[in-house]
């Protein structure tokens, strides 16, 4: 039986989510859709092409910023590519990777820089702000996953309270933004 590009984008998905990344081969794959791992090439040319689908399908769940003003839209941006991440395992090591490789993951960065633009950031600023916010985002869901995944194996001695706080640090950046675009 042939299997179409959404299927095998969808279980890879499932895979993800209910194994880790270090389960997500294209040997694993193929092998759980009674296929070989060459026929998982025929839709995605290699591994890292399939991730950045993978981390796109991520980000479909986010729901659209629709604040008016633009520290809200920011905050909405924000917490939604968080729970994004979040919400699938290893989400925020495959989402930070794919955009940091450039090669998707691309939404989220493009929502945060046109909503600084229209606030009144120049080009420049606007796109540095964007990383920014998006390293905070990237490296904060990073850590709580981790700690999650390494809390919940007894790994370590460490409850999620002592994770820094996410809304605060958020503040903290729109603050800085806030500053810059009324000077």
């Amino acid at each position: 039986m042939g299997h179409h590009r959404d299927d095998v984008l969808a279980h890879a998905v499932e895979l993800l989510d209910t194994h880790g990344l270090g389960a997500l081969t294209m040997r694993r794959l193929g092998t759980e859709l009674g296929v070989q791992p060459s026929a998982i090439y025929h839709h995605f040319a290699n591994k890292q092409t399939l991730l950045a689908a993978v981390a796109d399908e991520i980000l479909a769940s986010r729901p659209a910023a629709t604040a008016s003003s633009w520290p809200d839209r920011v905050r909405e941006t924000c917490a939604g590519l968080r729970t994004a991440m979040l919400d699938c395992t290893d989400g925020a090591d495959v989402v930070a990777t794919v955009w940091a490789f450039g090669l998707g993951a691309h939404g989220p960065a493009d929502e945060l820089v046109a909503v600084l633009v229209e606030a009144g950031a120049d080009d420049e600023l606007a796109a540095v702000a964007s990383r920014t916010l998006l390293h905070y985002v990237f490296g904060h869901a990073f850590e709580e996953q981790t700690a999650r995944q390494a809390i919940a194996a007894g790994a370590v001695d460490r409850t999620l309270d002592s994770l820094p706080d996410f809304d605060l640090g958020l503040e903290l950046v729109i603050d800085g933004l806030r500053s810059r675009l009324s000077a």
